[in-house]
C-alpha cells in the first residue's frame, strides 16, 4: 500500500519531477565543463546548447507544475468575488475556456515551428536533433489548456465537453480571427476583461501578440519562435541556477546566521536593530532571487527583534516589507540578470554596477523613510541579541557570528568573482554557486536533507517556470512594437516634447513607477527595456545607467498594488489586513523614489566604479 501510494505521488508530480530532473542537468553538465576544460583542453560537445535546451524542458514542465499548484501570475481569481451566482458561472467560463483557446492556439503555433524544424534536422549535440526539445512546447501548452478546460464547469461532462470543443476551435481560431472584422479595440477591451476577471498574465501578452499579429498577417508561429528563443537564450539558464541557490540557503539555517551577523555588527539598540534590518533584508533578497522569499524567511525572525527594542510595529512592518525590494540591485539579483540579457550589456559590469546604488537605495529608505528616528522607551539602552533566551547571558561577539555566517558570506563573492575573473560564463558561474550552496549547507552545516532538495528544486520549477511563460510572451510582444517601429515612434514624440534630460529622466521615473504598479516585473523587463532604452540612449544615457535607473524604480512596483508581491506576502507573513500593509509602506515609496531620482540625475554614483574596474568606457 506505502508503495502504491509513492509511485502515485510520484506520478501526480511528474511535472515538477521533470523540472527538477532538468535543473539537475543544468546544474551538472556547466560544472562538469569547469572541472574537465582545464585537464582536457575541452569540455562536453555543445555544453551551452545543451544546457539551454534542458532550460526548455524545464520552464514547460515548472509552468505546468505553477497552474497546478495555483502559482502562474495573475491580479487574483476576481471572478470568486462576484456575487451574482449567473454572472460569477460566465466570468469563470470566459477566464478558464478564455485560457484553453489562447493555449490551443499557441500549441498549434508551436507545433508549426517544430514542423519546421524537423524539415531543416538541426543538431544540438552527440545526435540529439533540435525539434525533439522543441516538442516541448506544443505538448506543454496542450497540457495547459486541458487544465485550464477542467476548472471551467463542477461536472465532468461539462468540464470535457466544453475543453475539447474549444482546444479544436483553437486550430482554425487564428485564421479566423485574421479575415474577422473585428475591431481589435473590442478585442483588447474583451482581454482585459480577462485579465481583470484572474487570467494568467502570460495569457494576456500571449492573447495580444495573437490579436496585434492576426491583424498584420504575421504567423504565430513567429510567437512560439520567440519563445522559444528567449529560453534558449545563452545566459538565461543562470535564473534558475541562482533561484535554485538561493533557495537552498533560504531553506536552511543560512538566515539566522546573518541575522545573527548583521545584530552583532550594528548592535541591537533600536538603532541597530533599524540598520540590521534594512542591510540583512537587502543581501538576502539579492541571495535568494525574490524579495516575497526574503518576507517569508526572514519576516518572523525580524519583526520580533524590532519589537523587542519597543519599536512600532506598523513601522516595523513597512521597514521589512520594503527593505525586502532593495536586493533588486544587488548581484546575483535575478532581475539584474535579465536586464542585461534583454539590454546586451555584460552582466558582470551590472553586477558592479549595482553595487554604489544599491547602498544608496537602502540609506535613502532610512533617512528619507523615516525609519532612524526611534521612539523612546524603557529598554532603548538595552542591548538586545536576536536569539538569546536571556539577552545579556547568551550575546556573541562579532567575531564568533562572522565565523558562523563565513561560508553564507563567501556565497555572493563566488556568484561575482567567476564572472568578473572571466573563469566561467554567467551559466557556469551559477551552477559554481548552486554547487556551492549544495556542498556547503549539505555537508558541512548538514542542513540539507533529502527532502528539503526536492523541496527547492520543485520551488525552482514553480517560481521560474511562470516567469518564462511571460518573458516568451512578452518577447513576441515586444518584437511586434520593435518590428512596427514604436520605439521610433516614442522617440521622436518625447524629444519634440522636451530634450533637457533632466525633465526626461524625472517623466521616466515617474512612468516606471506606475508600470511596475501595474506590471509584474519580469514582464516589465521584457516588454520595456527594449521599447525604452533606445529613448533613454537617445538622450545620452548609458544603458548601464539606464539600466539601474529602471530597476531602481521597478522596486517601487514591489510595494504597490495590483502587481506589488511584497505587500501580498507582508499581509499572509504578518497576519495583517492589506490596508495595513499598504499604509506601513507609503513613507518608504516616498524615499524610495528620492532614491531613484537621486541615481538618475547623478550618474557617478552607477557608473563611477564600472569605469575605476575598466569594465565599461
Amino acid at each position: 500500500m506505502k508503495q502504491a501510494l509513492q509511485g502515485r505521488r510520484i506520478l501526480q508530480n511528474w511535472d515538477a519531477g521533470l523540472g527538477a530532473l532538468a535543473l539537475c542537468g543544468m546544474v551538472l553538465i556547466p560544472v562538469i565543463e569547469v572541472l574537465i576544460r582545464p585537464l582536457q583542453g575541452s569540455g562536453i560537445d555543445n555544453a551551452p546548447i545543451l544546457v539551454q535546451h534542458l532550460g526548455l524542458l524545464f520552464s514547460l514542465a515548472g509552468a505546468i507544475y505553477a497552474e497546478r499548484t495555483g502559482h502562474l501570475t495573475s491580479i487574483g481569481a476576481l471572478w470568486r468575488d462576484l456575487e451574482n451566482p449567473v454572472v460569477q458561472k460566465l466570468a469563470r467560463a470566459w477566464v478558464f475556456l478564455g485560457a484553453t483557446l489562447i493555449c490551443g492556439v499557441l500549441a498549434k503555433a508551436s507545433y508549426e515551428l517544430v514542423t519546421t524544424e524537423m524539415e531543416a534536422q538541426h543538431t544540438i549535440a552527440y545526435g540529439l536533433q533540435t525539434w525533439l526539445f522543441l516538442c516541448a512546447l506544443p505538448l506543454g501548452f496542450g497540457i495547459l489548456g486541458l487544465r485550464f478546460g477542467q476548472k471551467w464547469h463542477d461536472r465532468f461532462v461539462f468540464q470535457w465537453a466544453g475543453t475539447l470543443l474549444v482546444l479544436g476551435a483553437s486550430w482554425q481560431a487564428s485564421q479566423w480571427l485574421a479575415s474577422s472584422a473585428i475591431p481589435t479595440s473590442w478585442l483588447c477591451l474583451l482581454l482585459f476583461t480577462f485579465l481583470a476577471l484572474g487570467g494568467p498574465v502570460f495569457l494576456v501578452l500571449g492573447g495580444l501578440s495573437w490579436i496585434l499579429f492576426s491583424s498584420e498577417n504575421i504567423p504565430m508561429a513567429s510567437l512560439a519562435l520567440s519563445h522559444y528563443q528567449i529560453t534558449v537564450n545563452p545566459s538565461l539558464p543562470a535564473l534558475p541556477l541562482f533561484t535554485l541557490a538561493g533557495l537552498v540557503f533560504a531553506n536552511t539555517q543560512a538566515a539566522q546566521r546573518l541575522s545573527q551577523l548583521f545584530t552583532s555588527l550594528f548592535g541591537s539598540g533600536q538603532m541597530g536593530s533599524v540598520l540590521a534590518v534594512a542591510c540583512l533584508c537587502s543581501c538576502f533578497t539579492a541571495l535568494t532571487g525574490g524579495s516575497g522569499v526574503t518576507i517569508l524567511a526572514l519576516g518572523g525572525l525580524m519583526l520580533p527583534l524590532l519589537l523587542k527594542v519597543g519599536y512600532p510595529e506598523s513601522k516595523s512592518i513597512g521597514l521589512i516589507t520594503s527593505a525586502s525590494s532593495l536586493g533588486v540591485l544587488l548581484a546575483p539579483s535575478v532581475p539584474l540578470i535579465m536586464y542585461a540579457i534583454m539590454a546586451r550589456v555584460p552582466i558582470n559590469t551590472m553586477f558592479v554596477a549595482g553595487l554604489i546604488p544599491a547602498a544608496l537605495m537602502v540609506l535613502s529608505l532610512l533617512i528619507f523613510g523615516g525609519f532612524l528616528r526611534t521612539t523612546a522607551t524603557a529598554n532603548q539602552g538595552a542591548k538586545f541579541k536576536l536569539f538569546d533566551a536571556t539577552p545579556s547571558e547568551n550575546a556573541i561577539s562579532l567575531k564568533r557570528a562572522i565565523w558562523a555566517a563565513k561560508w553564507e558570506l563567501v556565497a555572493p563573492l563566488i556568484a561575482i568573482g567567476t564572472l568578473i575573473s572571466g573563469i566561467a560564463t554567467p551559466t557556469e558561474g551559477a551552477a559554481i554557486t548552486v554547487a556551492y550552496a549544495l556542498i556547503t549547507q549539505g555537508f558541512i552545516h548538514r542542513e540539507l536533507k533529502y527532502h528539503t532538495l526536492v523541496h527547492c528544486l520543485y520551488q525552482s520549477a514553480q517560481i521560474i517556470g511562470g516567469i518564462l511563460l511571460i518573458m516568451g510572451m512578452a518577447l513576441g510582444l515586444t518584437n511586434y512594437l520593435i518590428d512596427v517601429g514604436i520605439p521610433d515612434m516614442a522617440s521622436d514624440w518625447v524629444q519634440g516634447i522636451t530634450s533637457n534630460p533632466y525633465v526626461f529622466l524625472l517623466a521616466l521615473n515617474i512612468f516606471l513607477f506606475f508600470a511596475g504598479a501595474l506590471m509584474e516585473i519580469y514582464a516589465a523587463i521584457i516588454v520595456l527595456v527594449p521599447l525604452l532604452l533606445p529613448l533613454a540612449m537617445s538622450y545620452g544615457i548609458d544603458p548601464i545607467h539606464f539600466g539601474i535607473i529602471f530597476l531602481a524604480n521597478l522596486e517601487m512596483g514591489f510595494l504597490c498594488p495590483p502587481a506589488g508581491m511584497n505587500i501580498y506576502f507582508a499581509s499572509a507573513v504578518f497576519k495583517k489586513p492589506l490596508k495595513e500593509i499598504i499604509q506601513s509602506v507609503l513613507p518608504a515609496l516616498l524615499a524610495i523614489f528620492i532614491g531613484t531620482v537621486i541615481l538618475s540625475w547623478f550618474p557617478f554614483f552607477v557608473m563611477a566604479l564600472p569605469q575605476w574596474m575598466r569594465l565599461t568606457s
